[in-house]
């Protein structure tokens, strides 16, 4: 199925992680201490980069740890994440005035993340993107933390937020994802939802457009003109 930008985009969805801000930082950093403290080989922060973004349990796997390792690996990364890398991140420049741009549009805004949603949520409220959303922080939709082996957990988040934008009245044909990896691509795409990609996140070149993104927005101020114009 070839998507496209539909003529007009009523709802959108947001990837957090390299879309809205620049986690990698505290997400290495907390990566090489858990799987550290875990007995586990660590990756170097180039493969460890490529973590940022999809679901936690499909990059353990893509490392070779096992459903059970992996999950030890990750609780291991959750502690050392709570203490302190979840702050280590930032808002990428830009982005306050585009989701700002887009609410005066009319666009309504919601979070799609793979990132657990505890942990989305308070990232979301410290850095006050909850203000851009639809019902503060009930519109920020994130992964079930306990399913660590899960590799499609992207489409269920997707397909929660989704949901949530139908219930505020979307029509599923003027809803748009925007996200920085090809697994936001074909997680929107599972549910016959286009993607704009972001070139400022943690894709590697050509990713997006491989994965089928729509469209690919080289700064935050592009995304006004992509989703409204």
């Amino acid at each position: 199925m070839t998507l496209s930008l539909p003529s007009r985009t009523t709802h959108v969805l947001l990837d957090l992680d390299g879309t809205l801000t620049d986690s990698a930082p505290g997400i290495v950093s907390s990566l090489r201490a858990g799987l550290a403290d875990a007995g586990f080989a660590v990756p170097s922060d180039e493969v460890l980069r490529t973590f940022v973004g999809p679901p936690l349990g499909a990059s353990m796997a893509s490392i070779g740890l096992s459903d059970a390792d992996a999950a030890t690996a990750i609780a291991a990364y959750r502690r050392d994440f709570e203490a302190r890398g979840m702050f280590d991140n930032s808002v990428f420049p830009g982005i306050p005035e585009a989701l700002a741009e887009l609410r005066e549009a009319g666009v309504t805004l919601l979070v799609a993340t793979a990132k657990p949603e505890h942990y989305a949520r308070q990232i979301v409220e410290h850095f006050g993107l909850d203000a851009y959303l639809a019902g503060g922080l009930d519109g920020v939709h994130g992964a079930d933390p306990e399913a660590v082996g899960e590799v499609q957990g992207k489409e269920v988040v997707v397909e929660h937020a989704l949901a949530h934008a139908v219930a505020l009245g979307a029509d599923p044909g003027e809803v748009v994802m925007v996200g920085d990896r090809e697994h936001d691509v074909h997680a929107a795409a599972h549910h016959g939802v286009p993607t704009v990609g972001v070139a400022w996140g943690y894709g590697t070149p050509g990713e997006l457009d491989a994965a089928g993104a729509v469209a690919v927005a080289t700064r935050p101020a592009e995304l006004g003109k992509l989703l409204v114009s």
